[in-house]
């Protein structure tokens, strides 16, 4: 009986091995990895990263997800260039120049998670991306932590230094500016009295400033390594435009939401595109345009665990998506597509 139960016991181990992709042994960071990709990547990617496994993985355009658990093909890519993948800038893919450049991935539909995860978070997603096709992440993340964290001790000395240093100067500056007028003579003219000198910026400012700016990159180099980039509370738009001037950003809105944030990976417009957000095709009738312009600068503002990534849109680019969006009124359907479960 021992025997026999102890058989099944390891048919189960083997078979939650093999199904979870050896969840029982991993690593902490790779099961972080897998939570996040399970959040993020599993609807367009699938469970083991094959193709055709994501229920979105059919409505999306080609190019179509790749086969991430195939060996041959994904070992050829280094950690950072997987890295790079789902944390570059969104660039417009309708430009040549885009198109031609090696080093970026030129597909709008692959969203980016640079605005919505912590660095981190991106390398586990990496490492466990290495576990679909057999392989491990080989970058030394902890190297990384401790270079940013050693770069931003050195700034912050340096910062400091210099602001005193800075402070020194002003303070001699103003002491002998204080004496030079104590001797200047009793009966200066009027004229005189009332010229306007010339401000002078010290050297020793200049280096502050600089230092200044060294330490900023350095403290959000650090801290986005460990915590979600978040933006500060957005004051409310004034949308207001005139009707040229709406035509204009709805056709710029337009080749953004196709070309360079490859919105239509994951929403539909009529029976073309992704099921992962709600059909777009009426958005114009159902949404508010202030709404809409802070879900698209901010979606975790508004929804902290939504599935959507921030994709980066400065002020321009969400005014332009926004007024898109706002010339989408098609008629409403006779039997409209359910959201996927």
């Amino acid at each position: 009986m021992r025997k026999v139960l102890g058989r099944v016991a390891a048919g189960v181990v083997a078979m939650v091995m093999v199904t979870g992709g050896c969840a029982m042994f991993e690593d902490e960071r790779t099961s972080k990895g897998r939570h996040l990709y399970r959040h993020y990547c599993m609807h367009c990617h699938g469970e083991t990263g094959q193709q055709a496994e994501g229920f979105n993985w059919e409505r999306m355009p080609d190019p179509r997800p790749r086969d991430l658990s195939e060996s041959a093909a994904m070992s050829t890519f280094t950690d950072e260039e997987i890295f790079n993948t789902i944390s570059r800038e969104m660039r417009d893919t309708s430009l040549q120049s885009v198109l031609d450049d090696e080093e970026y991935f030129a597909v709008a539909t692959m969203p980016t998670f640079r605005y919505t995860l912590s660095e981190d978070e991106l390398w586990a997603i990496v490492g466990y991306v290495r576990t679909l096709h057999g392989g491990s992440l080989t970058f030394d993340v902890e190297g990384r932590r401790a270079q940013l964290e050693s770069q931003f001790g050195a700034a912050q000395s340096d910062h400091d230094q210099a602001r005193q240093v800075m402070e020194d100067a002003l303070a001699k500056q103003e002491a002998e500016a204080a004496a030079a007028e104590d001797e200047s003579d009793d009966d200066m003219s009027e004229d005189e009295d009332d010229e306007e000198y010339e401000e002078v910026v010290l050297p020793e400012e200049e280096a502050y400033e600089r230092e200044a700016e060294r330490f900023a990159l350095a403290k959000a180099a650090w801290e986005n390594f460990s915590k979600r980039p978040k933006m500060d509370h957005m004051a409310r738009p004034d949308l207001t435009v005139t009707e040229t001037e709406q035509h204009k950003l709805a056709e710029e809105g337009k080749n953004l939401y196709f070309n360079q944030y490859g919105c239509n990976g994951c929403h539909s417009i009529g029976d073309v595109g992704g099921l992962v957000g709600p059909a777009l095709d009426r958005a114009g009738f159902r949404l508010n345009d202030t709404w809409v312009y802070r879900w698209i600068r901010y979606p975790q503002g508004v929804k902290k665990h939504t599935r959507m990534p921030n994709l980066g849109l400065d002020d321009h680019d969400a005014r332009a998506v926004t007024a898109y969006l706002e010339t989408l009124r098609a008629p409403k359907p006779d039997h409209p597509v359910p959201p996927p479960e």
